[in-house]
């Protein structure tokens, strides 16, 4: 068995994406006959993920798979929780709160009925700043006006982020779309994104050659890993942005899909199996699936992974720490 640490390595051989077989004819009877993947809002990549996740999982088992549109991770949580959903999709940010019980949404109750599956893509904290503000690190932030993304989640995260680093500013928060123009209008001094790269905000704002992107030095990294323990390291590579010449060294959390741990072993083995088997398909659905690989397992520090998932990855060559593979 290969060591957890050999994933930030080469480790997936032609079998592992291999085209998948043909459907199931007759599925076990222990089965459920149908099988709901909690999504997010129309717009976003969690709805094209998990439809195309969907018709995958239903050509390869044999039952049926519906993506559903929800409010987002939180919501998927839920449904989770009470049996609606079987599947989610999730950010591991949200995931921890979740977990610990420690979000709003959780009137205080640990959410533990989701078992980690497979990751889906990075959401990396990425900052730019306007050149007229005089910023070039996160410091120069301090007591500057910062968009910190829409209310929720990603304006919750990257505050969070600021208080670990000691740092205070004046927030504004909205939608990305707005926010560019506020900061266009010289309103807003700098934005910070938490969704996939390339974000089109900043995409939107890096053209205007009026924004330059800020940095985190590699002890602001490890403060924030420390402190936040949904973070890892990420890199945005060179060549994101039409700016950005070399590497963007930052955190961010992965989403996760997750499960019900109601949910039959064998199950999980089968919807592993075959979505690594078509991780193609994925791919063309939505270019963030590029990330859906097993080397990124480890951005999971805290959420036990299914016994049918381990089964899998154990059959494939890849270790899953012992405090995650055994469960809660």
């Amino acid at each position: 068995m290969r060591p957890f640490s050999a994933l930030l390595t080469a480790i997936f051989s032609a079998s592992l994406f291999a085209t998948s077989g043909q459907s199931q004819a007759a599925p076990p009877p222990h089965w459920p006959t149908s099988v709901t993947i909690g999504t997010a809002s129309p717009g976003g990549v969690f709805v094209l993920y998990g439809q195309a996740m969907a018709q995958i999982l239903t050509e390869a088992l044999g039952i049926t798979v519906t993506a559903q549109v929800t409010q987002g991770s939180g919501q998927n949580i839920l449904l989770i929780e009470s049996g609606t959903a079987q599947l989610g999709l999730v950010s591991t940010d949200v995931a921890l709160d979740g977990w610990n019980g420690t979000g709003a949404w959780t009137h205080d109750k640990k959410l533990r009925s989701m078992r980690a599956l497979f990751p889906m893509y990075d959401s990396p904290l990425e900052v730019v700043a306007l050149k007229s503000s005089g910023i070039h690190s996160f410091p120069d932030m301090a007591g500057k006006r910062i968009a910190g993304g829409p209310p929720g989640s990603a304006a919750q995260i990257v505050t969070k982020a600021f208080d670990v680093l000691g740092l205070q500013a004046t927030w504004r928060n909205g939608a990305y779309d707005a926010l560019s123009k506020q900061m266009q209008s010289g309103a807003i001094d700098a934005l910070v994104s938490t969704i996939a790269a390339p974000a089109p905000v900043l995409t939107e704002l890096d053209r205007t050659g009026d924004v330059v992107f800020v940095p985190l030095s590699a002890d602001e990294i490890a403060k924030l890993c420390a402190g936040l323990p949904q973070f890892s390291p990420s890199v945005v590579p060179a060549g994101t942005y039409p700016s950005m010449t070399t590497d963007y060294m930052t955190v961010g959390w992965f989403n996760f899909v997750v499960a019900s741990k109601d949910v039959p072993d064998d199950l999980v083995y089968a919807i592993s199996k075959a979505f690594y088997a078509n991780h193609d398909r994925m791919v063309k659905a939505h270019v963030s699936a590029k990330e859906s690989v097993a080397k990124n397992l480890n951005r999971n520090t805290f959420l036990p992974f299914h016994p049918g998932a381990v089964r899998y990855y154990r059959e494939v060559g890849i270790a899953i720490p012992d405090n995650l593979a055994k469960g809660e």
